[in-house]
Order: structure tokens, then sequence, then C-alpha cells
């Protein structure tokens, strides 16, 4: 990992007229420059390349500098952490903040935004200089740093308005899924947290099971499934010291045009009646975060649409619903899996295929119906009523 101390003059230059330079190439070339070896300047090119949407702020301050890839995949965007920031600032006096889990400081730059203090606790001290470097250069002032681990630093840990962790998802080079098997364990430091600050928001995985996290964090007072664009990207447990219910389960997507929530209990979705129909002349697609939530009862009733199947969380009525949170789509007809007859609803050879409890993959359809990606139509399929369907549709803004 790079040390700030080294980066000279010529190897921020360097940096900037190969923004765009064939890597492999840089690392055939050179060795070194400026006596920095190759791979160190490789990562910075590869960081700003990774953060130009992810962390806007920092790509825009040509001062900043970055971590390994692995670090930087691990670490919140920019979008997420004000989100957490925003979550924290509703439940939470804003004084002091303790990120426990700091990282590379995405986090904690955001918090400090929203807290009047922040305490970036981190076990890598190289990885903690580095955050420390980039929140001076961005102009956060308000950020003290602590290297130690989690673990330690709870022993001394001042009682606080609010607490962050993000246990690390990695164990002996694998993935794990289970708190219990994070670094550090939370399920062995939330009493300890909970002696210190009534406020803690824990951080998961999206391929985390939000029914077994709920078994192992207690308090829970809401569930954040968090999207962008349509694409989740945090599970995020808001626990509160006091707390003693089930909790409220947040389906929210943030896009360009606004953030779209739904909000419901798994009461709710237990008691929610779907109904169920054969297709009709529109079909709808909840969008990730509410797939994730599991809330496929209830997306039905609130918003008056069928559901095809069970086990296909896609909708179907007989009317456009403007306000419904995902994709729709409007029937042109049900196609039969012949590749002769794809050319009168495809003239292009084109289609966007996407299924939904069939029994073929998009590829193996695509292959067997000769068709190649792209176009303006799609072509659905999943099982109704009916049986497995196969449609031609088109999405509609």
């Amino acid at each position: 990992m790079i040390d700030p101390r080294e980066l000279s003059d010529l190897v921020r230059l360097f940096i900037a007229t190969h923004e765009r330079a064939d890597i492999p190439s840089l690392v055939l070339k050179y060795n070194s420059i400026d006596g920095l070896p190759i791979t160190s300047i490789v990562d910075q090119i590869l960081g700003r390349r990774k953060t130009r949407e992810k962390l806007p702020t920092y790509f825009a301050n040509g001062e900043v500098l970055y971590p390994p890839a692995l670090n930087l995949e691990q670490t919140s965007s920019e979008t997420t952490a004000y989100f957490k920031a925003q979550l924290l600032s509703a439940v939470s006096t804003l004084d002091t903040m303790v990120d426990l889990t700091g990282g590379f400081g995405i986090d904690s730059f955001a918090l400090s935004k929203i807290f009047g203090a922040v305490v970036h606790v981190e076990p890598d001290g190289a990885l903690q200089r580095l955050a420390r470097y980039n929140h001076q250069r961005l102009g956060s002032d308000n950020i003290s740093y602590v290297n130690q681990q989690a673990e330690h630093y709870l022993g001394t840990m001042p009682e606080v308005s609010a607490a962050f962790i993000d246990p690390s998802r990695r164990k002996d080079s694998r993935k794990v899924y289970s708190f219990r098997d994070c670094q550090p364990d939370l399920t062995r430091l939330q009493t300890e947290i909970f002696r210190r600050t009534t406020v803690l928001l824990v951080k998961a995985s999206p391929m985390h099971d939000i029914q077994l996290a709920l078994r192992e964090i207690r308090n829970v007072q809401r569930v954040v499934v968090l999207a962008v664009d349509n694409e989740v990207r945090e599970l995020l447990f808001l626990a509160l010291r006091d707390f003693d219910a089930r909790p409220i389960i947040s389906a929210v997507n943030i896009t360009s045009s606004g953030t779209v929530a739904f909000d419901f209990s798994v009461a709710e979705e237990e008691r929610a009646d779907a109904g169920y129909a054969d297709l009709m002349p529109y079909v709808y697609e909840p969008n990730a975060a509410l797939l994730k939530a599991g809330a496929f009862k209830l997306i039905a009733k609130r918003y008056g649409v069928h559901k095809l199947h069970v086990n296909t969380h896609l909708y179907t009525f007989d009317a456009r619903v403007d306000n419904f949170p995902g994709r729709i789509f409007r029937v042109i007809s049900r196609v039969k899996g012949d590749d002769k007859i794809m050319g009168d609803y495809f003239p292009d050879g084109k289609a966007n295929v996407m299924v939904r409890n069939y029994p073929s993959t998009p590829e193996e359809l695509k292959k067997k119906l000769r068709l190649r990606d792209g176009g303006e139509r799609y072509l659905l399929g999943f099982t109704s009523p009916s049986g497995p369907t196969l449609i031609a549709a088109e999405r509609l803004m």
C-alpha cells in the first residue's frame, strides 16, 4: 500500500498522464518511477478509474490516494455512505460518532459531515494513514484516529452518540455470511457496544441472509435493503439499545431521479393475500431492493396487481400502474419457443432475455431461439397459471 510521503511530483505527473493507459503494458515497460514500484502506481491509476462514479468527491480531488483493489472494492460508495449518515442522524444526537471498522474512510468522511466529531478505528496502520491523508485533503478536520482493533478499543471507548460497524466478511481468504464468522465477531461485541451508546448501525453484504442476521443481532429497529440504480449494494441493520419489538424492513432504491422506499413488517407480509391471475396486458417486476427484502405478497396488495405464480416474482394487471416501484412491461404477445417465428416479434434478431421461475436460462433460450443480446424488445420467460410462458414485451419508461 502506498505511503503518501512516497509520492513525488514526478509520480503524480506520471499517474495523471497515464490514467487511460493499458495497465499490462505499463507493468512490462516500467519497474518503478522515481523509486516507487510500478505496482503501487498502478493501484493509483486503477483507483481513479474505479472511483469516477463510486466516489466522485474523491475522484475530483487530484491529491487523493487509493488503496489496493481489494480494499477499494469493499468500501462504501459516497451515495451509500451519505445515506447511512442521514439514517443515523434521525435516531441519535449528533455529537460523537465512532466508526469501529474505519478502513479506507469513506463512511467516516460522510459521517463527519453530520456529526460534530468522528472516531476512525482501524487496525491496519497503512490503510489508516491513507484514510487520514485523504480526509485532510478533503477538508474533514473533525475526525480523530485510533490504530487498534475494535475489540481492544471498546475497552476504553467513551460514551458516544452512535457507533457504526462493518465486519470483514473474509476469513482465511474465503467469504463468510454469518456475523459469528466475521472479523470482528459482532455477536460477542454488541453488549459491550451498548454499554457506551444507544445506537448501533451494522453493515452487511447484499448476500447476507436477513433472517439469520436478525437472529444474530439484538434490538434491530430497522432493516434497510439499500440499492443504487436497482443494484443491491448493502444491508443495514439499525439497532437501538432499548428497542424490543419486531423490526421494520425498508426496501430503498436510490436513482438519479430520486429515492423510492417501501416500508413493511414481516407480519404484514405474512398476512397479505397476493391474489393470483393469469397473464394480463401489463407485467410488473419489483426493483432489486424489494425482491431482496421479500415483500412478495404485500407488493401485490399495495399496488393492486396480481402475482403470476407463488414462485414467480412477477406481477400482472390489465392497466398501467405508473407508481409501481420497479420495471413495467407492456405485453406484445405470448410466443411459442420456436426460432422460426421469432422474426415476427424480434425482426432485428435481438432481444433482452429475462427469466423468472422458468425451466431454461437466458443463454439457453437465446441459443435455442437464435437471438442475440440487445434491441428494444424483451423476451420474458416465467411460470404462470398456464404453465411455462414466453412473451414478447416492451419496457415502458
